[in-house]
């Protein structure tokens, strides 16, 4: 659809009454229901005078793709985030997941951080470029997709698939998840995100003597099943280093300085880093799913009454490959880990290249740098997945970059996914500026981008 002239600008059209709006919807995967709030994205961005296409593998879950026509000049810049978010019923929010309230500062709700905070800022951006009739170096393309937390499969997968030739000629993207600060050592440091680990989902079946939940019976699969999970709990995959950890430490010691430094550099000497993951204190948690493949258990499907006995138990586990390990390579390493339980069934959801291009890189530091009075910007593995593996499937390289200058003491990662969800206003405006700068720097800098 192509829009006529601009309409008047919606009130409610800053980052901060985008995402309260944003929020509203209740998008909860499952069944995640995008519908209305896909409809809401376009209107904002056809009255601001964006080209909109819907296109949908299921009509109730459909997916927005939109152009802000550039001086082709360089080649299309991608925007993209995902508007559905993991349910929040079963936990106490101090206010309704789903209101976009306004307290103590910020805007609160389920997808404040993850990642409707992202998408409001995008739109922000996208909606003033256009009103200010600047036509960047290349089109500005923007996505918003359904389906991230559960898969991507009629979101960004079916866009991929079926819809490749949306994104012609796009080399670059800004999606999820980074541009945020962290702590290392006595730096502050920024982290975009480059690359990320692959997921796949391993299936382990236990089994053991059933029965009558009556009688006393030994070796049974539930018996079976607390050895798995004892040795899931204990045991660690061995030390890897990826292209894309090293890069991300190497960053990171460069810009911290004393012991917190040497011991940085030291992890990239593999028969030290586990021993010195330990000294590294709170940063560990950040940094070890970088240098191993994990397992973590989630769901346990057993006996469905409560005098029977199971025979069978059925474990899944979360697993997260680093860039480059092959499907093959990880099972011999989970076998190594669970022992004696032969049935295992992998099914990978995406492959997570260790090839990263960091051209684009260099501009988001220097955006950073000049609003953070000089923050390094370090190159970021996450260790949880993105719709970015399936972009990456058509070349496309995608940097995490939803700015936000959290204060130190925001708890952000214990935040996401979990209750009281919530995002500092003044980050929402600090990143709609970054964005914002992005696009115009896009345009005055194209060559960088050919």
């Amino acid at each position: 659809m192509t829009p006529s002239e601009p309409r008047h600008k919606d009130p409610g059209s800053s980052a901060v009454g985008l995402l309260q709006r944003l929020v509203r919807f209740d998008t909860s995967n499952p069944p995640g229901n995008e519908a209305a709030c896909i409809a809401f994205i376009g209107r904002q961005l056809e009255d601001a005078g964006l080209e909109t296409v819907t296109l949908a593998a299921d009509p109730t879950r459909p997916n927005l793709v939109a152009r802000l026509r550039g001086r082709d000049e360089a080649p299309p810049l991608l925007l993209y985030g995902h508007v559905d978010v993991v349910p929040a019923a079963h936990s106490a929010w101090t206010h309704p997941p789903f209101s976009g309230a306004i307290a103590d500062g910020c805007v609160w709700g389920r997808g404040a951080l993850d990642m409707k905070g992202g998408l409001a800022m995008m739109i922000a951006s996208l909606q003033r470029i256009a009103e200010s009739g600047t036509r960047p170096a290349g089109d500005i393309l923007f996505a918003a997709v359904a389906d991230e937390e559960a898969g991507g499969t009629v979101g960004a997968r079916f866009l991929v698939e079926q819809h490749a030739e949306r994104f012609a000629g796009v080399r670059h993207a800004v999606g999820e998840f980074g541009a945020f600060p962290l702590r290392v050592g006595s730096r502050t440091v920024y982290a975009v995100q480059v690359a990320e680990k692959s997921p796949c989902l391993a299936t382990v079946t236990v089994r053991g003597a059933g029965g009558h939940g009556a009688r006393i019976t030994r070796g049974q699969a539930m018996a079976q099943l607390a050895a798995l999970l004892r040795r899931l709990d204990r045991k660690r995959f061995p030390i890897q280093r990826s292209q894309a950890t090293a890069r991300m430490v190497r960053a990171m010691a460069t810009a911290t300085p004393g012991l917190a430094g040497w011991a940085l550099r030291g992890l990239l000497v593999t028969p030290l880093a586990g021993a010195l993951l330990h000294l590294l204190g709170p940063s560990v948690e950040m940094l070890e799913p970088l240098f191993r493949n994990t397992a973590t258990p989630t769901v346990v499907n057993a006996g469905g009454k409560a005098n029977v006995v199971p025979s069978s138990i059925d474990v899944t586990l979360d697993c997260r490959l680093l860039p480059g390990t092959k499907p093959e390579t990880f099972l011999r390493q989970l076998r190594g880990i669970i022992g004696p339980f032969p049935e295992v069934r992998l099914d990978c959801l995406g492959d997570a290249p260790d090839h990263v291009d960091l051209s684009l890189l260099p501009t988001l530091s220097t955006i950073l740098a000049e609003r953070t009075g000089g923050a390094p910007t370090v190159p970021l593995l996450l260790p949880a997945s993105t719709d970015a593996r399936f972009l990456a499937r058509l070349g496309i390289q995608s940097y995490g970059f939803t700015p936000m200058d959290l204060p130190p003491s925001f708890p952000f990662f214990e935040m996401i996914h979990a209750a009281n969800e919530r995002i500092p206003i003044h980050c929402l405006e600090f990143g709609t500026e970054c964005m914002l700068e992005l696009i115009r720097r896009y345009g005055d800098t194209a060559d960088a981008f050919v």
